[in-house]
């Protein structure tokens, strides 16, 4: 199933070939228990950053403790950035607290993650050659 997935975004991701392409392989760790599923998304821009229906790529793979990977072929040459979370009830998207704080896991390219704002593109992205480039995103809770 997740290979399923992995080999179907890759397809979709296809269009996005340029010349001087790479792969983007993003590896989610921390995922504390089995439940519900991670989703991660991959945007291109600090105008669709980090809204989920404006990602480059999205992703949403069954959770399992510890890590899981992806890998996005053929990105054309630029600054992205990965917000990846642990949507543990399975309803589809990242639940927030009465104060407006995320009540699930989540985590952010570089680390650039702040319970108390949103995340910042400038500061999560990372730039992506014609080489391929593997980054980690670490979920806390």
């Amino acid at each position: 199933m997740i290979r399923n997935l992995i080999v179907a975004a890759a397809l979709c991701v296809s269009a996005l070939s340029a010349a001087g392409a790479a792969d983007l392989t993003v590896t989610v760790s921390g995922i504390r228990n089995a439940s519900g599923s991670v989703s991660a998304g991959i945007y291109d821009s600090a105008n669709s950053f980090p809204k989920a229906e404006e990602a480059v790529v999205v992703f949403r793979i069954k959770a399992r403790q510890g890590s899981i990977g992806f890998t996005v072929r053929g990105l054309a040459p630029g600054h992205y950035a990965v917000v990846a979370y642990h949507d543990e009830n399975g309803n589809g998207r990242l639940d927030f607290d009465p104060t407006g704080a995320p009540a699930e896991g989540y985590g952010v390219s570089n680390g650039a993650r702040n319970p108390q704002v949103p995340p910042e593109f400038a500061k999560a992205a990372f730039e992506l050659g014609d080489q391929n480039k593997a980054v980690t995103i670490e979920i806390a809770y």
